[in-house]
């Protein structure tokens, strides 16, 4: 399963250039509103040193990281939601994330023109907030006409139409979907809509260079990853050319990890995923489930079949397996473990599943 984050901000906070740097891909990043008109979207391998270990081990022909896919989408404005700047389409291209990380500007650069005239980052933030909800107030009024018919039909549509209009109340009162105490009855009801305001939120601070270890108050409820966008952009292009270099850099600005490694682990967090690892001679690579998976879903994820016809998961933990130097010395020292499908994962599990179909 890849994770897909939509980027979001208003226009100039830097996320196209953030955008560049996470992805290596040439998004248009320029001074004005809506340099990016359609979505760009880039595949970036979540850093995770856990796979060179399993790798020296097992000298694999390839490695394969799992994934994150990023979608850069057009900068929002006040009143989006009744078709300002790229309005709906902007709107269109959230629906089809898993999560959002919205960028904010902290930085002051002078040069860099900003939409509102000032650096507010709670004035953007809140913007884009009533935006988000404006939209999902449209999609539940709309839809209540439909549930009620429904509802009148069958009785099962009963819960779908009290649920949207619990919501409803809630998203007048300026309150996200997400933050309304849903049961997981009520969100399975209105799951149907797509609504923006129940996706998980990621906030991002672009901050200026001297800032990128600085501890944020709050924003909406969760502390804001500091990135500098220009930070990460010079990164980037160190990497390309001496990752010793970039890495030194990294050190000097006081970073143990870049920005991008962060704002994914943020993101797992949010999201409640974790890896797990298969390694051998041919691949050592990892793959995301969800925390509490069970062995056959996690099996799932490699291919249908193997969970259809789970029959066991050979399992060591990655600290077992790195210091037994793999499966042998694992087997050996009695820890390599003959799990059932009642088994839950455990994260840097590494795993062979053993089926049937």
């Amino acid at each position: 399963m890849a994770l897909s984050i939509g980027i979001v901000g208003l226009p100039n906070v830097g996320k196209s250039t953030l955008f560049t740097a996470m992805t290596n891909k040439g998004g248009l990043a320029a001074n004005y509103p809506f340099a990016t008109i359609e979505p760009n979207v880039g595949i970036v391998p979540v850093p995770d040193e856990r796979l060179d270990a399993l790798a020296e081990i097992d000298h694999p022909a390839k490695i394969v990281p799992a994934t994150v896919e990023f979608v850069d989408i057009a900068g929002l404005v006040a009143g989006a939601s009744q078709g300002e700047g790229l309005g709906n389409q902007f709107l269109a291209n959230i629906r089809e994330t898993d999560a959002i990380a919205e960028v904010v500007r902290f930085f002051g650069d002078p040069d860099v023109t900003h939409v509102a005239g000032k650096v507010d980052p709670q004035s953007d933030v809140d913007t884009i907030k009533t935006e988000l909800i404006l939209a999902d107030i449209a999609t539940v009024e709309k839809a209540i006409p439909r549930l009620e018919k429904e509802a009148k039909r069958d009785k099962s549509g009963v819960a779908k139409l009290e649920a949207a209009r619990k919501v409803l109340a809630g998203l007048n009162e300026g309150h996200r979907a997400r933050t309304l105490g849903l049961s997981d009855d009520e969100v399975a009801a209105i799951y149907e809509l797509h609504l923006l305001t129940m996706k998980p939120m990621l906030y991002i601070a672009n901050v200026d260079e001297g800032a990128v270890d600085a501890e944020l108050p709050e924003i909406d409820g969760c502390v804001p990853v500091p990135i500098s966008a220009k930070v990460e952009a010079d990164i980037a292009e160190l990497a390309e050319m001496d990752p010793a270099e970039a890495k030194e850099y990294m050190e000097a600005l006081g970073l143990a990890e870049s920005g991008l490694a962060r704002l994914i682990r943020e993101a797992y967090a949010l999201l409640g995923l974790q890896s797990y690892f298969t390694s051998g001679e041919t691949e050592t690579r990892a793959w995301t489930i969800p925390v509490g998976a069970k062995a056959p879903q996690a099996a799932g994820v490699i291919h249908t079949d193997f969970e259809r016809g789970f029959i066991k998961a050979e399992t060591a933990s990655f600290e077992d397996y790195v210091a037994l130097g793999g499966e042998k010395g694992c087997r050996d020292a009695g820890k390599l473990r003959q799990e059932g499908k009642e088994y839950v994962v455990q994260d840097g599990d590494v795993m062979h599943f053993k089926f049937n179909v």
